[in-house]
């Protein structure tokens, strides 16, 4: 409980540095979920901390490491068809709305499939999944930095992929 109280105890002193440091590195003032995360991966990782730097040193390393990864994540998902995605969590559709992102679907799941391996099982833990970079490692595993490069690698294959797709199918469209 000795951990749980001095996590506690840095929240309360140093939650706010987190917080702003979080909405000053992603411009969003809504960094609520990140700042939470930051202190539940400092609390599973407390055993590990040596003391050589200052806490609030320390909580930021982490919170750094957190919002580079939440960036990331909304580049991708800004990239990303945003239809595919509500596609891949929402049930509610009309039969139009669903043929459309069928096909869209049906063209991501093709693009994937030219992935590597590893690309793919990454891009599918961390993008569909919502599996964190510390899960995916584990369950990979492999180092966290594997899986960033991985992800960032993949992403870029996959767009690749999309925008390869996307000119045949104009091509296609052209002659015919």
């Amino acid at each position: 409980m000795e951990s749980d109280d001095r996590i506690e105890r840095w929240f309360q002193q140093y939650g706010n540095d987190v917080y702003n440091y979080i909405a000053y590195f992603t411009g969003r003032r809504d960094v609520e979920d990140l700042v939470q995360e930051v202190f539940t991966k400092a609390l599973h990782a407390l055993s590990g901390y040596e003391g050589r730097a200052q806490p609030k040193t320390w909580l930021l390393t982490i919170a750094r490491h957190a919002a580079i990864d939440y960036m990331r994540k909304q580049k991708l998902m800004d990239w990303f068809p945003e239809t595919v995605l509500g596609f891949l969590t929402s049930r509610e559709r009309t039969p139009e709305k669903a043929l459309v992102l069928k096909e869209q679907l049906q063209e991501v799941y093709q693009a994937m499939n030219q992935l590597k391996r590893t690309y793919r099982e990454v891009l599918i833990l961390r993008l569909i999944e919502g599996v964190s970079t510390v899960e995916t490692a584990e369950i990979l595993g492999w180092s966290e930095a594997k899986v960033s490069t991985t992800l960032h690698r993949g992403i870029k294959e996959m767009q690749k992929q999309m925008s390869k797709s996307s000119r045949e199918v104009k091509l296609h469209d052209a002659i015919f």
